[in-house]
């Protein structure tokens, strides 16, 4: 009897609009809809394609080698350093990064309805974001950054103030920002110690220094930043 031959099914290939490369930030960022999304990341269509694309069944080949590719991963994976992933933004001439783990959302400035009898500073109100009142505090004001200070406004494109959401998933608060990059991911070993000349509460809150391009970005610590936002509100 002749052996029965097994013919592979050509697996499905997909079209993509990749837009993000021609008028997103990949390309000339000329996408009306950036002002709004910030990032294509965010974007509904970036987010469809990107479903369509792990929906998809995967290729005989790469199932057949994945056993291998797992247990050299993992080796490979125990001798390198693990990448951070954080949010770069900007308060005043302040350049900052936080974990992309305790963000909730970025979205457009709005209103701030102050609040009576406010005994700090740094409590500026409560902002509506999407329905639910969040307080809304000056990040700029608990690290002594003075936001007054642009720096390099002249050789900037243009920017939007956002509106920052963090903290834990049952005690969020909100902060506005001047500027904001969106997601880097480094490693620690490249971040350097913290300069002797900052501000005693940066300082007190900042856990190292990410050179990125040109700049000194300074690296929040998350617990010790949440717990100053909940100083500040009690």
């Amino acid at each position: 009897m002749a052996a029965s031959t097994r013919i592979a099914q050509p697996v499905e290939e997909i079209e993509i609009d990749d837009c993000w490369r021609q008028i997103g930030v990949r390309g000339d960022k000329s996408c009306p809809l950036l002002e709004q999304h910030l990032h294509c990341r965010n974007c509904p269509t970036y987010k469809k394609i990107a479903r369509r694309l792990l929906d998809r069944a995967a290729p005989s080949a790469y199932r057949d080698e994945w056993p291998d590719n797992a247990g050299r991963a993992g080796i490979d994976s125990a001798d390198s350093d693990a990448l951070e992933t954080a949010v770069l933004f900007r308060l005043g001439e302040e350049w900052l990064a936080l974990p992309v783990g305790i963000f909730h959302e970025v979205a457009e400035s709005r209103r701030v309805h102050s609040v009576p009898h406010r005994r700090n500073s740094a409590l500026l109100g409560i902002a509506n974001v999407r329905g639910e009142l969040l307080i809304c505090l000056s990040l700029a004001e608990l690290l002594g950054i003075d936001e007054r200070k642009e720096g390099e406004q002249g050789t900037r494109t243009k920017v939007f103030r956002r509106l920052v959401v963090v903290g834990e998933r049952d005690k969020r608060v909100a902060f506005t920002v001047d500027e904001i990059h969106g997601l880097h991911r480094y490693q620690e070993r490249d971040t350097l110690a913290v300069p002797a000349m900052i501000g005693k509460a940066l300082s007190a809150a900042t856990v190292g220094v990410l050179p990125w391009q040109g700049r000194a970005v300074g690296c929040l610590d998350p617990r010790q930043l949440l717990t100053m936002l909940d100083r500040s509100i009690a």
